[in-house]
């Protein structure tokens, strides 16, 4: 078992081949250690080279909305009115901490995603 940090992209390549290679091991044996070791480099490397922003809030609440078949009128309760919802949407006013917790509880949308 040769292991070293993945620096560059061809580092990761060959680690994720040997991933592959490994993936059957069982645990508590060199193979199964080896694949344990390299999965945590390369869980590493993607967090610092491929670093996926959340989304933005507006977007969150948009996306959730497809998902649940809400009109824009279904907010309404969530956010303070239909104006409130027409204003959000249209990025005319910023959501406070009542309206984020509200959406956050009611549409299991992610805290993280509202407060971007």
């Amino acid at each position: 078992m040769k292991i070293k940090p993945i620096k560059t992209n061809e580092d990761y390549n060959a680690a994720l081949k040997r991933i592959d290679e490994l993936w059957d091991a069982k645990k508590n044996t060199p193979d199964g250690d080896e694949l344990e070791i390299l999965s945590i480099l390369v869980e590493k490397y993607e967090e610092a080279e491929f670093n996926i922003c959340p989304p933005d809030p507006i977007e969150a609440i948009k996306f959730r909305m497809e998902q649940l078949e809400l009109e824009n009128a279904d907010l309404a309760k969530y956010l303070g009115g239909r104006n409130r919802v027409s204003e959000i949407l249209r990025k005319k006013r910023k959501l406070n901490l009542r309206m984020i917790k509200s959406l956050h509880d009611n549409l299991k949308i992610p805290a993280e995603s509202l407060i971007a």
